[in-house]
Formats: C-alpha cells, sequence, structure tokens
C-alpha cells in the first residue's frame, strides 16, 4: 500500500486518546504531566512529523549527528514545514500573576448550562480567530463547528492552524475540585520571557568565566558562555523561538513549577522537550523527537523493526527516534569543560500505537566517526556542514572543502573524541596523521594555509586533551580502569607532565590552566602530605623516600608549566584556544 495512503487514517480522525500507549474510550482526563506528554506525544510526532513526510516531497529528514551535542547552527529554515511553541503548567491558570503575556481561552465546565456553555465555546473561538489571518477563518470554522476548543480531544484538529501562529500555546488545569484537575487549552498567542543578557552574564560569572575585574573576559568568552548555556536547555544559539523557550524553561524551573515546555522549529524539524515533574535536580529533563533514517548497515535492527512495524517509510529506513539528555555542570578543572549535554538514552515511536522500543543504538557514535572521517579524507564524504559558523560547506570534493569539514566535524565531536577509547582513538589518528601529514599533499596545504593550520591546532588540542584527562583519572588514583597506590600515581603523574611540558610547543591557554589546577589537587591530597611529605627523610622507608622525590619532581614541572604561561600566555589570542570553540 503506498505511504501516504497507508498513513491517511491517522490524520482524519477528530480525537486522539492515548493513556499509557493504549487507546481508550471515554472522556479524555489528562491529570498530571507524564499523561499529558503521552497525549501531546502522539498527537505532535503524527500530525508535526509523520503527516508533513507523508504530504511534502522531499521532507528533509534529520541527520543522526544533528541530535548529538553540541548542536550546529541550522543551515535554513524550511517554510513548508509546520513549527510551533508552547508550554503547560500543572496547576491552574492566575492570569494577572502569570509572568507572561498571552490571549485567555477558558474551559467549559461539564456542569455548564447548554446556552452558556455555547456563548463561551464561541468566544473561545473568537480569540483564537483574532490570532490568525482571515484566510484561515472559514476553515476553521468548518472543521471545528461548535466543539469546545479548550478541550483536548479536539486538539489534534486545530494542530494544523496552531502550526501557523507566530507565537506559543498554552495549557493549563481546570476541574470542579482541587482533586480532579485534567489539562485543557488555556491560551494562544503567548510570548516567553527571555532576559537573555542578564542571564548570560550572571551565568558567565558563576562558572568563572565572566570576571567583573576582567572586562576582557567577556568578549573572549562570551560565545563560550551562550553556547554551554542554552546546550544545558537541548538548543544551540538559534532562533527567538528556541532562545526564549531555553530561558522559560530556565526561570520556570528555579520557580519550582511543574511544567512542560515544547518547541518545533521549522530549521531543526526537531521536536524538543523541556519538562519537569517537580523530582529532578538542578535542570529540567530534556528529550527530542525527529524523524531519521536508519543506517543500512543494522541489518539485524533493520529486520527487528520490520518485523515489528516501527518504519514510517521502509524504503528510506525511516523511523521516529526519541533522544533522552543528561546535562552535565560546568567544571573548569574537566578537560572537556564545554560538554553540557551527553545522549542518556535512545528509543524509537512505532508511528500507530505509540508503543517504544527501548534499548536501541541509532546515534552510533564511535563507529560513525570512524567512517565518516574516512569519508572526508577521501573525498567520498557527501552532505553539508557549517564551518565556523558562517559557511556552509557543501561535499568533499576539493581539498579546501576536505579541510573545512575536517575542521567542522572534530569541532562537533571534539569532546567525545577526547573521551574514546585508546584503541578507537588509535584507528582514527592513523587516518587523521595519514592525511594531514602526507609528504604528497604538502604543496596542496600550503594553498590553504589558514584552514590547514586551524585543522592542525584542532586535533593537536584534542590530543593534548586526551592526556590530560588521564591527569583526571591519576587524581582518583585511577590509571586504564586500573586503581593506584601512592607511588604508581605519582611516577604515572610526573610521566605524563613531562611529555605534556614537551608538547607544548603547540600552546593552549586553557589546557595549560587545567594541568596546573589538577597538578596542585594530586599534590595538596592530605595522606600524601602528611605520611610523606611533613615527614623528615630519617622517618620514611626506601618507598616512602622515593614517594617524596617523585613528588618533589612533580613541584618542578608544575611550576615550570606556570612559567610557561607567564612566558607564552599572553602572546597567543583567543581563537588558540580551542577548549572554547
Amino acid at each position: 500500500m503506498p505511504m501516504k495512503n497507508r498513513w491517511k487514517e491517522l490524520f482524519t480522525q477528530s480525537e486522539i486518546r492515548w493513556v499509557d500507549e493504549r487507546t481508550v474510550k471515554g472522556p479524555l482526563r489528562l491529570s498530571n504531566i507524564a499523561e499529558l506528554k503521552r497525549f501531546l506525544d502522539l498527537a505532535h510526532i503524527r500530525h508535526c512529523l509523520v503527516k508533513p513526510y507523508c504530504e511534502v516531497e522531499g521532507y528533509p529528514l534529520v541527520e543522526t549527528r544533528e541530535l548529538l551535542p553540541s548542536f550546529e547552527a541550522d543551515l535554513w529554515e524550511h517554510k513548508q514545514l509546520p513549527g510551533f511553541s508552547m508550554v503547560a503548567l500543572a496547576r491552574p491558570i492566575q492570569y494577572f500573576s502569570e509572568i507572561f503575556q498571552f490571549d485567555i481561552i477558558h474551559p467549559i465546565p461539564d456542569d455548564m448550562r447548554q446556552d452558556h456553555a455555547q456563548s463561551m465555546i464561541t468566544r473561545n473561538l473568537a480569540v483564537l480567530q483574532a490570532r490568525m489571518a482571515k484566510g484561515f477563518h472559514d476553515n476553521l470554522r468548518q472543521d471545528i463547528g461548535k466543539e469546545d476548543i479548550s478541550n483536548l480531544e479536539n486538539y489534534p484538529l486545530l494542530l494544523n492552524y496552531l502550526n501557523d501562529m507566530d507565537r506559543a500555546q498554552v495549557m493549563a488545569m481546570d476541574g470542579p475540585n482541587a482533586q480532579n484537575l485534567r489539562f485543557y487549552l488555556a491560551g494562544v498567542y503567548a510570548s516567553f520571557p527571555s532576559d537573555l543578557d542578564t542571564e548570560v552574564k550572571r551565568y558567565g560569572l558563576r562558572i568563572g568565566r565572566f570576571s567583573m575585574e576582567d572586562p576582557d573576559s567577556y568578549e573572549k568568552n562570551r560565545n563560550f558562555v551562550c553556547q554551554h548555556l542554552m546546550e544545558l536547555y537541548g538548543f544551540p544559539v538559534a532562533s527567538e523561538r528556541r532562545t526564549s523557550a531555553a530561558l522559560f524553561s530556565r526561570r520556570l524551573h528555579k520557580m519550582g513549577e511543574k511544567f512542560l515546555l515544547r518547541t518545533l522549529s521549522q530549521s531543526d524539524r526537531t521536536l524538543t522537550t523541556l519538562w519537569s515533574d517537580g523530582k529532578q535536580g538542578h535542570y529540567p529533563h530534556v528529550e527530542k523527537v525527529a524523524l531519521v533514517s536508519v543506517d543500512e548497515e543494522q541489518t539485524e535492527l533493520i529486520a527487528q523493526l520490520e518485523e515489528g512495524g516501527y518504519f514510517v517509510d521502509r524504503e528510506k529506513r525511516v523511523v521516529i527516534l526519541k533522544v533522552h539528555y543528561k546535562q552535565h555542570k560546568f567544571s573548569r578543572d574537566n578537560v572537556r569543560q564545554e560538554r553540557a549535554l551527553s545522549v542518556a538514552s535512545q528509543s524509537l515511536i512505532h508511528p500507530v500505537t505509540g508503543q517504544k522500543l527501548e534499548g536501541v543504538s541509532i546515534i552510533r557514535d564511535t563507529s560513525n566517526m570512524f567512517l565518516r572521517i574516512n569519508d572526508i579524507v577521501r573525498g567520498e564524504y557527501t552532505g553539508r556542514v557549517v564551518y565556523k559558523r558562517n559557511e556552509i560547506v557543501e561535499n568533499t570534493d576539493t581539498e579546501d572543502k576536505r579541510l573545512k569539514f575536517l575542521y567542522a566535524w572534530l569541532s562537533k565531536h571534539q569532546r567525545r573524541m577526547i573521551g574514546y577509547r585508546d584503541e578507537f582513538f588509535a584507528n582514527i589518528a592513523r587516518i587523521l596523521d595519514g592525511y594531514l601529514l602526507s609528504p604528497e599533499r604538502y604543496e596542496e596545504f600550503e594553498q590553504h594555509k589558514e584552514v590547514y593550520s586551524e585543522v592542525i591546532a584542532k586535533y593537536s588540542y584534542i590530543q593534548q586533551a586526551r592526556k590530560v584527562r588521564i591527569l583526571e583519572e591519576l587524581r582518583e588514583r585511577n590509571f586504564k580502569g586500573k586503581k593506584l597506590g601512592y607511588h604508581m600515581m605519582l611516577i604515572e603523574t610526573h610521566n605524563l607532565l613531562r611529555e605534556l611540558k614537551f608538547e607544548i610547543v603547540s600552546y593552549f591557554d586553557s589546557l595549560v590552566n587545567t594541568i596546573v589546577a589538577l597538578g596542585e589537587s594530586i599534590l595538596n591530597n592530605r595522606y600524601l602530605i602528611n605520611e610523606y611529605i611533613d615527614k623528615s627523610d630519617d622517618e620514611l622507608t626506601d618507598r616512602g623516600y622515593e614517594i617524596k622525590r617523585l613528588y618533589g619532581k612533580i613541584v618542578s614541572l608544575l611550576d615550570d608549566f606556570k612559567n610557561i604561561k607567564k612566558t607564552r600566555g599572553d602572546r597567543y589570542p583567543q581563537s588558540r584556544m580551542m577548549g572554547q570553540m
């Protein structure tokens, strides 16, 4: 059966009732954030992702790498696709006291007299029409008739119209009493408040990237702070819709609200949801849903999905992928300090039942990395990337494009590559060394000297940062999965610092700062100081004397790094601080 006919019945239904992943009969009474989310998942996936895929020729699927942090700037907007934003508050609306502006829609009580209810329905419809282009009014009246638009049973019918509105939808709770509240459509044309300037400056000061005593630190670190803050909430530095959604969710979470906030951008084609049920800690949950294509090499998974009916389009291997993320608090002593998000779990959504298939791995980070880098250096990669946030590069058919692709790819995957196992990174390094250090390419690289130097610097940063990451493990007396005694910890620390000292010919200020901070943290270990350093040589065993001697060598090496920073740090501009890019 043709795909469009196969799914046609999904988009003509006037009602979607989906609670606990099954279709049920009776009134739709969603009484908590979890139930509302399940309902909205099905409604939005069907009507805002699957339906456009079936109706729009050449629907732009999301590449799986776009769902990996750090998120890239969007290439362009797809005006023919739906886009919206919405917020749901798990409490009744207090119109005057709310901290944002919207046009209110009133719920219709079950026991309201028929004539009063119809009058209220008409007024609610007028509120919606007032914010819509007049060309949609007749169609809206024809589709809705005299139905109650506040009732979520009618929400799927409204999506065609709500998706064309510039501003956000609002949902809240109402009911006959406090014990029997249920969600309803409470408003439209909402504006989310976002005090971007204050939030960025406050966050930058808190994580130590801005300093009141050093005004230049704002200019140097502003892009990093903006990107880190936005990514904690699942977005790149992007459109006003997503910026305001991120900052509004931040504000609601700080206020202790139970809420759900969702956006769909015409550029990223991804349903991004932030929600808080009052149980999590510093940040709300972050989740993304998008239509992606399963890699054709995943033959076993493809057979499983075909058997279970999970494909939206079997020929193109299109599935509905849901990704849940984990946030990471900023740490200035972590070599991967730019990491704000990582993938926590992946699942697939059945396009008919809404059932989740857990434990899948559609975003195959490590294996894809090896294949993609190999394709890039061979000039066989087809696709597009954004180079340094302002240049779209398509395909890899020239040396200049290959270098720009490689720079963009290394920048995006920098923190993951820093954390890769030695065996896997060795394979990547073999490909990069064979390409970047090839004598046959020397003359071509000379013609693109600037971008070649940027790629070499990025690669050098990753190689150095991998060694600095080992310092983080040694501080905890771990090394390659083994627990070390203090003697072996100091031996490995000393050897590693010597290696780094000779590699510092490629200078990166952020890495030197981290080396010094981690080294001092190791030296400040109270047990080492009490048992070995504060004792005289006569009180120590041979092993103890060796530990004290190694300690002194590490002190000397750290002094060397501090001198390097003092003599060389000021000579390098911000662009060399690769950890911020």
